[in-house]
């Protein structure tokens, strides 16, 4: 086979410890962005099928929540040892159907692993409370308990570590999973579900349904009163569908959704650190992620000579099949990507931008377009008010902190901001006025699994990561009583 890695991945339903057909016999094809080639057909649950993961979830429940927390923390370490052990397999796979730059596959696979390795340790740290009521009449007693059957539908973006971003929590406090993986990257999951079986996770506990059916299927799971959670990685308008089918059944919800990252550099800024952090908060994953700067503000005197270096940065960078070597930047996923990516920086240029380096798409096969720096975008352009999703990165001018924060804050969305100036007490007073879950100060990245992840307004509900990852998938109960 041409690639190894993708003939070694399942292609079925993982369904209470089993692989099998969907029950109609149903496939979809999975492509390799950087060449539009087939590279597997895969399953593609049904309804019945999904509903049938979800009452394998709930038979292994009771069971799960029931063992020892150090025997689940152990298990989820094994899986971390075992993931860790077969990096490069994993990061090759996550190429191929995601299109990424080898090395970056790379750093999703250690980042995933490490969230099993964060909730490993957690295990045994699910905590409750003692008290004396106020009037001294009882005790109070709060214990936590697994909140039950979990439904993740995850993105394409990061396909292995968005599924250990929650599967690592749900295990670790005692839940039973379904996983719905992206249609778009469904082997990198089917996969990592053989490896959890090896680590030592029991039949029902964890389930995978790909499918293309992906409404259907996640709708008639939140509509079975067995399913408790729902944890959603993707773009805010599924979101808003999500959450309102979830609320039929009160079902509870983690969502991480859509971003709109404004990126400051102030006048005082390391223009050296700022244009490295701007390269990755730009460029990882080739800006396809929640969490890429969208929107570049620099402060007038040095808006010149960072767009100058920047622009610099980014022709240098080295474009094509994540495989090749020296490969710094892949395809974008799909041709709708592609099409949306050049329309915005069309009507960018349209309308008065300047494109300093980029612009353009490249050539085919695959999904390629160039890392792009435009100036003299206008306040108004839609690139300025979207997630782009892709290697371009707008650039505007401001005069004052006040513009900055306001700048920044014009958006619905609230998922990350990013700010760069040597002064530690203007960052910090800049951070706290930002309307974002997170703010990275001189960096280009603020993900980590011992933080807790996720935004403000409608860029998400809840968080991943963390001791508060964790609390998503416990009920707290409180207990009264006198002695």
């Amino acid at each position: 086979m041409r690639h190894p890695e993708v003939g070694k991945a399942p292609k079925g339903l993982y369904i209470n410890g089993q692989w099998r057909d969907a029950s109609d016999g149903a496939t979809f094809e999975v492509f390799d962005p950087a060449t539009e080639e087939v590279l597997a057909a895969v399953a593609s649950a049904s309804i019945d099928d999904a509903l049938d993961a979800v009452a394998a979830a709930h038979a292994a429940g009771r069971a799960w929540a029931a063992t020892a927390p150090r025997r689940r923390g152990e298990i989820l370490r094994k899986a971390f040892e075992l993931l860790m052990a077969r990096q490069e397999e994993y990061a090759r796979l996550i190429v191929l159907e995601s299109g990424k730059a080898l090395a970056e596959a790379r750093g999703e696979v250690a980042y995933a692993a490490e969230f099993l390795r964060w909730y490993s340790e957690e295990a045994v740290r699910i905590v409750g409370e003692v008290s004396t009521a106020p009037g001294g009449a009882n005790r109070i007693l709060v214990v936590r308990q697994p909140i039950g059957v979990a439904v993740f539908v995850t993105p394409w973006n990061f396909p292995a570590a968005m599924a250990t971003r929650k599967i690592g929590p749900a295990l670790a406090a005692g839940c039973t999973v379904v996983l719905k993986p992206a249609s778009e990257t469904p082997l990198t999951a089917l996969a990592m579900a053989g490896l959890f079986e090896e680590a030592g996770v029991p039949a029902g506990v964890i389930n995978v349904v790909p499918s293309r059916q992906s409404g259907k299927i996640v709708n008639a799971m939140l509509h079975d009163p067995r399913v408790r959670k729902l944890s959603f990685t993707g773009s805010t308008g599924i979101g808003r569908v999500l959450l309102s089918q979830a609320a039929d059944k009160v079902v509870k919800c983690s969502m991480e959704l859509g971003g709109n990252a404004p990126f400051i550099v102030f006048a005082d800024a390391d223009l050296d650190v700022a244009v490295a952090s701007a390269m990755v908060a730009k460029l990882r994953n080739g800006g396809e992620s929640c969490t890429a700067a969208n929107r570049f503000y620099v402060e007038r005197p040095v808006a010149g000579e960072f767009a100058r270096r920047f622009a610099a940065a980014m022709a240098a960078v080295r474009l094509g099949p994540g495989l090749d070597e020296g490969v710094q930047l892949g395809p974008l996923i799909n041709r709708g990507t592609l099409d949306k990516v050049a329309q915005l920086v069309e009507e960018a240029v349209g309308q008065g931008a300047t494109v300093l380096t980029g612009g353009k798409a490249r050539g085919g096969p695959g999904y390629f377009y160039e890392p792009t720096l435009l100036t003299d975008v206008r306040a108004d352009a839609r690139i300025l008010k979207q997630e782009i999703f892709g290697p371009v990165a707008p650039l505007c001018v401001f005069d004052t902190v006040e513009e900055a924060i306001a700048l920044a804050n014009d958006t619905e969305f609230g998922l990350v901001s990013f700010v760069h100036t040597r002064d530690l007490a203007k960052a910090l007073a800049v951070s706290e006025r930002i309307e974002a879950g997170m703010v990275g100060i001189n960096r280009g990245v603020v993900s980590d699994p011992a933080a807790p992840f996720g935004g403000w307004k409608q860029s998400g509900v809840g968080r991943e990561g963390g001791h508060d990852g964790l609390l998503e998938y416990l009920e707290s109960k409180y207990i009264c009583a006198t002695w």
